[in-house]
C-alpha cells in the first residue's frame, strides 16, 4: 500500500508541472505533439520529414529525449530548427518537470509547433503527462501487428497513431489490417496514418492532419 501512496504523489506532482507546460504553451499559441514509441520505430525520420514538409512555413521546435546520447538532435539540428536534448541517464521516460526546464531554451513566442520525442518505450511514457495537446504513438511493420494489445495504455491515450515503415511491408510477417483493428479496439478514436520516411508515403496526409490541428 506504501508503494501505490507514492506512486500517486509522484504522478501528482508530474501532473502539476505538466498542467503549468500546457498554460505555457496556450499562452504562446504552440501546440505540442508528444511522439512515443518503442525504439527503433523510426521517430526521429518522421522529425525529419516533418521539418523537410513545413520547410519554415511553420516555426519549428524540438524537444529530444534519450537515455544516453544526443545524437538525435545532431541529426534534427541540422535542419536549422531549434533543438534541445534531455539526456535521462539510464531514465525510461520524460517528466514534465525535464520539459519545463529545457523550455528555458525554446523561444516559445516563435514557435507554432513544438515535437517532443520521448524516450523509445511503449510502457512509461503512456502514464506521463507532460502538457503535450496530443501524443502521437508510432509503431514500424517490423514490429508486428499485436503491439496495441500488449501496450494498450499507450494507444488509449494518443490521439494519433503512425504505422511507420510501409515500404517494408513485402519483407515483414505484418498484417496491417489486423494492426489497425487491434489498435481500434482499444482506441476507437485512434486517426490513423501510414507512413514510410523512405518513400515519403503518406507524409502529406500527417502534416496536413498536424497543421489542421493547429
Amino acid at each position: 500500500m506504501e508503494i501505490i501512496k507514492i506512486e500517486r504523489k509522484v504522478l501528482a506532482k508530474n501532473d502539476a508541472i505538466a498542467s503549468e507546460n500546457r498554460k505555457l504553451f496556450e499562452d504562446n499559441g504552440v501546440f505540442t505533439v508528444n511522439m512515443v514509441s518503442s525504439p527503433g520505430s523510426g521517430k526521429t525520420s518522421l522529425v525529419e520529414k516533418i521539418i523537410q514538409h513545413f520547410g519554415g512555413r511553420l516555426n519549428i521546435s524540438v524537444i529530444e529525449g534519450d537515455v544516453q546520447t544526443d545524437l538525435d538532435a545532431q541529426r534534427v539540428g541540422a535542419y536549422n530548427v531549434p533543438v534541445v536534448q534531455i539526456i535521462t541517464n539510464g531514465g525510461c521516460h520524460l517528466e514534465a518537470n525535464l520539459v519545463k526546464d529545457s523550455l528555458n531554451a525554446l523561444d516559445l513566442v516563435k514557435t507554432d509547433l513544438l515535437i517532443i520525442e520521448n524516450v523509445g518505450n511503449l510502457v512509461c511514457p503512456a502514464g506521463y503527462d507532460l502538457g503535450e495537446d496530443m501524443k502521437m504513438v508510432v509503431i514500424s511493420v517490423t514490429e508486428g501487428d499485436d503491439k496495441p494489445l500488449k501496450y494498450p495504455k499507450m494507444f488509449m491515450n494518443s490521439k494519433i497513431l503512425v504505422i511507420n515503415k510501409i515500404d517494408l511491408l513485402p519483407y515483414v510477417n505484418c498484417d496491417i489490417a489486423g494492426l489497425k483493428d487491434n489498435a481500434l479496439k482499444i482506441n476507437p478514436e485512434l486517426k490513423i496514418f501510414e507512413t514510410s520516411c523512405t518513400s515519403g508515403s503518406g507524409i502529406n496526409e500527417l502534416c496536413s492532419f498536424l497543421e489542421n490541428s493547429i
